[in-house]
């Protein structure tokens, strides 16, 4: 598949899904409120659909460290242009732009920081120039965070003993809930877990522009942090609604409880997430299995606190606090303009590791939430409401996540596929083994409780012969506790029913007509599965695949509540040599006011500039190929993809399904959250875990690394690359600290759209 073919699949195929774009307001595209949006300027036919034509100013693409098409060096000139590249410990943009630093890890926030490693970022408007900011914060990168925590927070913590204490055990972690009070390990644990977790959660800042564009966050009334330790002795408890109530609510259980009824201390892992078109804030809990334990019984409730031990990575945190594991892995939805809103957890929309959240919203309709779980082998899910949305404005439509049905989908190779209730009458019908990458499902395990990994078909069949249906592998003494328990343990019960394993579902995000657009991140296995086989497949019908894809998803009649769509992919991450885009790893997806899809990418932080030599073979001969390809493509990034052919004036044009990289991120960190304000003159951005790796850059050190990269045509060369080993981003001084950190990006010309 050449390039060039790709690109007019894409045009063809994303026509559909994107018919008529024009500038719409930012909760419009993030919730289509309308059916059928008409274009304002001229179109061009694609099959059953018309494409806008729309008019902007491209910039000038900048030129990432492999060759791509949109740079337009031909590929004769590519091994001389591309011998030699030198990478910044910055966030890099084209000419025309800059950045303002709005706020970084351990600036006040209220009565709290600016926490650790900001994700998923949401504005909401209250006039031309404002509007709340509201920040996930995802987890600490322990070695980074231990290493900068005095400078930056101005305070010390027993690092240095607990890593020692925990040393000198076999297995380097302990039960701390277990050791007794006044405890000294225990103490320096508790102290450590304490504030990791108070640097996870969310914070509300209140934004404004100055006549000169530049950004700034200013004092409000609002301005809270909501955290993981938020309730524990504040009482700033989070709230609860869906049938999962009914089992914290339990005193009588197979397992574990925290004693706290429908109270639940804290929220973290805070990855992606998603905003409401009646300007609330939702936040997905994703990799919460760091920190707590993610089995339990069939009836709910939640393994023992000894379960997750505390380890020297500082994994485990939730251990010494005794926190109950089913509390955690929901989607929060918090109001940023209410000062007295810690945050409520929706269990109808299932507990999984929550990556990101696609709102629909239409009057007349029912509420549609879309979101995936982000590991080897998880689920794309819809929660879709009992009732119908009124006004999609309105803050009454919180209230329907309290009543609806959670659907797991089931992918079909022809292009169809159907939503799978989570149900107690769903039959068992698991994934198979074989039907996967990598061999392995995990299942749930009876009477034990739990899941287990499972490589024979046999031993998954046998799971469909011992129970009919769902709620034979649950428990529950009312339908109401049984329904809670399945969406407790929602992604192991999807795997049971057979919905489809895939490729690491990361954002899902909301087209102006409705169509649902999916970043798989990555198809290889690993210990948590794979992806189905027949669906995840690269440029040449290859499984595990590394770099990834993007989908689009169409429901039947365009009905939110639809149990039966189409699907397609509309872009394949890879080199574009080989029918990739340009990029690996598609992670969080933002529409501007164009209709344009933007996209950054998130390569794990141990791949990063990792070298390819000549012939991309080993140490032992082997050949590189998977994960370890991706030093080739330098440090994270963002991009954008036309969806729609775009002119402004004789000689600029834009080209749908053509990728232009706009950004690259500071070293070693992940570009996240974009989000457009309403008029996308600004973007705003987060850049999480600067110097993951290496720590701080220590006296500005750069290392130069070779790599065998190839033309657009498929030549190989050999480039030369000068990385810079660790960061000192923001501040940009030699031997600063590094810190995760929001931007605002913007025209350097006022008011100017970025799009």
């Amino acid at each position: 598949m050449t390039l060039k073919r790709r690109q007019l699949l894409l045009f063809l195929g994303a026509a559909a899904g994107t018919t008529a774009l024009k500038p719409v307001s930012h909760r419009a595209s993030r919730a289509a409120t309308s059916a059928t949006l008409k274009s304002t300027t001229a179109g061009v036919q694609s099959g059953n659909a018309t494409i806008a034509a729309t008019s902007a100013t491209p910039f000038q693409p900048l030129k990432s460290p492999m060759p791509y098409d949109a740079i337009n060096i031909s590929a004769d000139r590519q091994p001389v242009e591309y011998a030699q590249y030198e990478l910044q410990d910055d966030i890099i943009l084209p000419d025309g732009y800059t950045y303002d630093v709005i706020a970084a890890w351990g600036d006040p926030i209220g009565d709290s920081r600016f926490g650790y490693n900001n994700d998923y970022l949401s504005f909401v408007s209250t006039g031309p120039d404002e509007g709340y900011l509201t920040i996930n914060f995802e987890y600490i990168s322990s070695d980074t965070w231990a290493e900068t925590y005095a400078a930056v927070i101005g305070e010390s913590l027993p690092f240095a003993e607990v890593k020692q204490a925990l040393g000198s055990l076999e297995d380097e972690e302990i039960d701390a809930f277990a050791l007794p009070a006044g405890n000294p390990l225990k103490d320096g644990i508790l102290q450590i877990s304490k504030e990791a977790l108070l640097d996870q959660g969310l914070g509300v800042i209140f934004v404004q522009r100055s006549p000169d564009g530049k950004w700034s966050k200013v004092s409000h009334e609002s301005e809270r942090r909501i955290s993981g330790i938020s309730g524990l002795e504040d009482g700033r408890y989070l709230k609860s609604t869906g049938p999962a109530i009914a089992i914290f609510n339990k005193t009588d259980v197979q397992g574990y409880t925290d004693g706290l009824g429908d109270q639940i201390i804290g929220t973290f892992g805070n990855c992606s997430g998603g905003t409401t078109p009646w300007g609330t804030v939702l936040s997905a809990e994703e990799n919460i299995q760091s920190q707590v334990p993610e089995p339990v019984y069939s009836d709910g409730s939640s393994f023992e606190p000894s379960q997750k031990a505390f380890a020297t990575d500082f994994d485990g945190q939730g251990n010494v606090l005794g926190l109950s594991c089913n509390k955690y892995g929901w989607i929060v939805e918090v109001d940023p303009s209410d000062p007295s809103d810690f945050g409520t957890k929706h269990t109808w929309i299932g507990r999984y590791r929550h990556e990101a959240v696609g709102v629909r919203a239409e009057a007349g309709k029912k509420l549609a939430f879309y979101s995936g779980c982000d590991r080897r082998g998880g689920h794309l899910y819809k929660f879709v409401s009992a009732s119908t949305v009124q006004d999609p404005t309105d803050k009454a439509n919180s209230q329907l996540l309290s009543d609806g049905m959670l659907y797991a989908a089931i992918f079909n190779p022809d292009g169809t596929g159907r939503w799978l209730p989570l149900a107690p009458e769903t039959p068992v019908n698991p994934v198979l083994p074989s039907d996967v990458v990598g061999g392995m499902v995990t299942l749930p395990i009876r009477p034990e409780g739990g899941f287990g990994k499972v490589e024979e078909d046999a031993i998954a069949q046998q799971l469909k012969a011992d129970f009919s249906t769902l709620g034979d592998l649950y428990e529950g003494a009312t339908p109401e506790e049984k329904q809670g328990a399945i969406l407790i343990d929602a992604h192991f019960a999807a795997n049971a029913a057979g919905a489809t394993a895939t490729a690491r579902p990361e954002d899902t995000d909301i087209a102006p007509d409705g169509t649902l657009f999916i970043a798989f991140t990555s198809g290889s296995a690993g210990g948590d599965g794979g992806p189905d086989k027949a669906i995840f497949v690269g440029p040449d019908g290859e499984p595990d695949y590394e770099a990834g894809w993007i989908m689009k998803l169409i429901e039947a009649d365009n009905d939110p509540a639809a149990l039966t769509f189409s699907w397609e992919m509309i872009a394949i991450g890879g080199e574009p040599t080989d029918g990739g885009i340009g990029f690996a790893n598609p992670d969080n997806l933002e529409f501007d006011s164009q209709g344009n899809l933007w996209v950054v990418t998130d390569m794990s932080t141990s791949k990063h500039n990792n070298p390819v030599p000549a012939g991309r073979k080993d140490e032992s001969g082997e050949p590189i190929v998977g994960p370890g390809l991706l030093g080739i493509y330098g440090n994270n990034s963002l991009w954008k993809i036309p969806l729609a052919n775009s002119t402004a004036g004789e000689n600029a044009r834009e080209e749908a399904g053509e990728a232009k990289m706009f950004a690259y991120g500071p070293m070693e960190c992940e570009l996240t959250g974009p989000f457009f304000t309403e008029d996308s003159s600004t973007l705003f951005i987060a850049a999480q875990h600067p110097g993951e790796r290496h720590g701080i850059r220590q006296n500005m050190a750069t290392e130069m690394r070779d790599f065998e990269m190839k033309t657009t045509d498929g030549r190989t060369f050999i480039q030369q690359r000068a990385v810079p080993v660790g960061s000192n981003w923001p501040a940009g001084t030699e031997n600063a600290p590094p810190k995760p950190a929001v931007v605002a990006i913007r025209s350097v010309e006022p008011g100017a759209s970025i799009v």
